[in-house]
């Protein structure tokens, strides 16, 4: 099967769902003048990771990074006093990184008309040239920046010195080999921050790779954590609040807005793949039950000798049938082991159970059939009940350090909660976190669209209204999703 993505959309229409059809011209609307209320944008900082870097379709890339949500709110608090903003823009629009000429990020995605797919292969597919990467980590820019945003960090990276040597986007734009994220944000002495997404990657890694990490609730020290795991919770309150304390008492009175944790539950790259994809005709139907039956005959003994419930062997009990709906067979660590019986841990998902997106391109190769899904491919309910623990601590310290500080709070997690659902209806879109054609979240099913940061700008701009009394909603300076891309072309180089 050529198509990699089987349950999307073979094309962009209906990316609009709820554009409007009233073409009626009515008198222009007098706006009053923009006021900062209580707010000094004079010196702006966004400290955070992927969403304030502008990161989208699975890249970094130089026409995203310039549309990124604090670069656009830069834009309005220029007209109430803010200065200029700048970033560490990549060199070209590929969305590769290099550190000393060895690739370490790959090419944006681009949609090929029935999924995404890597730039490069894609146009490597149609033997047309790939361009090169040119934004090489390993030359310094020897500047300062007013985004001190960096993909992939987590709570406790902030405050790390010398983590330039661990992340490249960040040792590209690092004061010195022992700077900190917080310590250059900091030297700017903002008077005004952003400080968003803090938090997000501190439960991603582990939900992404389907929970193969660790939850690390109880140990306080971050050194010894691995990529993948949950950070504590301590850690994170004690990161948030000593770098709260410094971006607010560095003489200026700065102010700022801090956005929360949305559930990874909320986003498409845990959303788009079912949990029974699978449609059998009778014959494969059953041999595949064919080669199961071994496992189920297993269950039985292992009922026939009080091992397993009649209810847990109903729970593990793997059968196939002439349908469109089969579910995929997957590996749970958490059931009963009966491995000393050479039973093996099987069962058949459930809507409970979400599959990362990556899993797509690979059922029609047998994976859930044939090839039961080992961890790495499905999050279960014991793993998206510790993800969902820490996320809902992570955002319970970042609104007391709010409500400690003064500072503005934008609610990302309702704001996703709610596109996952209803939608969320901005100017003259009704925007959801369906895959490709939501128009919020980008191609990768994490992160947002151009159109989507143009969103959390407004929202942001809505809190700073009501927290510190300016008036950007009221004065017209709401931006028009309209003038915001969601898909990229592969021409974009």
């Amino acid at each position: 099967m050529k198509t990699k993505y089987i349950w999307l959309l073979a094309g962009l229409i209906g990316f609009s769902a709820c554009q409007s059809d009233d073409d009626s011209s009515t008198a222009a609307k007098v706006f009053p003048a923009a006021t900062s209320g209580t707010a000094d944008f004079s010196k702006f900082v966004s400290v955070g990771a992927s969403f304030s870097a502008g990161y989208t379709d699975g890249a970094l890339f130089k026409a995203a990074q310039e549309k990124s949500f604090p670069k656009l709110l830069s834009e309005k608090f220029s007209l109430v006093g803010g200065g200029a903003f700048t970033q560490p823009l990549m060199n070209d629009n590929t969305g590769g990184l290099l550190v000393g000429g060895v690739p370490v990020a790959e090419y944006r995605l681009i949609f090929n008309g029935s999924g995404p797919q890597r730039l490069n292969d894609f146009l490597t597919g149609l033997g047309a040239p790939v361009p090169p990467i040119t934004t090489d980590a390993a030359v310094n820019l020897m500047s300062t920046f007013n985004n001190y945003a960096v993909p992939g960090a987590k709570s406790f990276h902030i405050t790390l010195p010398g983590y330039g040597a661990l992340n490249p986007y960040f040792g590209r734009m690092a004061s010195s080999g022992s700077a900190s994220m917080l310590g250059d944000a900091a030297a700017q002495v903002p008077t005004f921050f952003t400080f968003s997404e803090i938090g997000g990657n501190d439960v991603l890694g582990y939900a992404t790779s389907g929970g193969i990490g660790v939850d690390q609730t109880g140990n306080f020290n971050p050194a010894s954590y691995g990529p993948n795991d949950i950070t504590d919770p301590t850690v994170f309150k004690n990161v948030v609040d000593g770098a709260l304390a410094v971006l607010t008492s560095n003489g200026t009175g700065a102010k700022g807005v801090v956005a929360n944790v949305p559930y990874v539950s909320s986003l498409p790259y845990f959303t788009t793949v079912p949990h029974n994809p699978v449609p059998l005709d009778a014959a494969t139907a059953a041999q595949l039950n064919a080669g199961y039956a071994a496992y189920n005959g297993g269950l039985q003994f292992a009922l026939g000798n009080s091992l397993l419930t009649q209810a847990e062997v109903e729970k593990r009990t793997v059968v196939f049938s002439e349908s469109q709906t089969n579910a995929l067979v997957l590996v749970d660590e958490d059931l009963t082991d009966l491995t000393a019986f050479g039973i093996p841990n099987y069962r058949q998902a459930t809507e409970a159970d979400l599959l990362v997106l990556p899993l797509s391109s690979l059922i029609p190769q047998g994976y859930g059939t044939q090839i039961q899904l080992e961890d790495q491919w499905v999050l279960t309910p014991e793993e998206q009940l510790a993800i969902k623990t820490a996320t809902d601590a992570y955002n319970q310290h970042l609104q007391d350090a709010v409500d400690l500080y003064g500072l503005a709070l934008v609610d990302f997690k309702s704001i996703l909660e709610q596109a996952s659902t209803t939608g969320v209806l901005s100017g003259q879109y009704l925007l959801t976190t369906d895959l490709v054609t939501g128009g919020l979240v980008s191609l990768d099913g994490v992160h947002l669209t151009t159109r989507g940061y143009a969103v959390l700008a407004n929202e942001m701009m809505k809190v700073i209204d009501t927290t510190y009394g300016s008036n950007f909603e009221a004065s017209g300076n709401m931006f028009d999703p309209a003038d915001f891309p969601v898909v990229y072309s592969p021409s974009l180089q």
